[in-house]
């Protein structure tokens, strides 16, 4: 069983579109969009278990310019 969470990212004025073609490419990522609200993106991705989602977080999707925060939502099943 696989761990899926939703990915909030604020961005740079002007870097939403960017960030979120970037982030659609990565490894895990199942979808990005670009939204309006407080947070520019959102992204939804999924791995094998919260270390490695954890660890894409951190090491590919943090690691794009233009991102400013991250918020990760792991998607849990009531």
């Amino acid at each position: 069983m696989s761990v899926n969470a939703y990915v909030l990212i604020q961005t740079e004025v002007g870097k939403a579109a960017q960030v979120a073609q970037e982030i659609a490419g990565i490894d895990g990522v199942v979808s990005a969009d670009d939204v309006t609200g407080p947070y520019d993106v959102i992204a939804r991705a999924e791995a094998e278990t919260v270390d490695a989602l954890g660890k894409m977080v951190v090491s590919k999707v943090q690691m794009i310019e233009g991102i400013t925060r991250t918020l990760t939502c792991p998607v849990v099943n009531l």
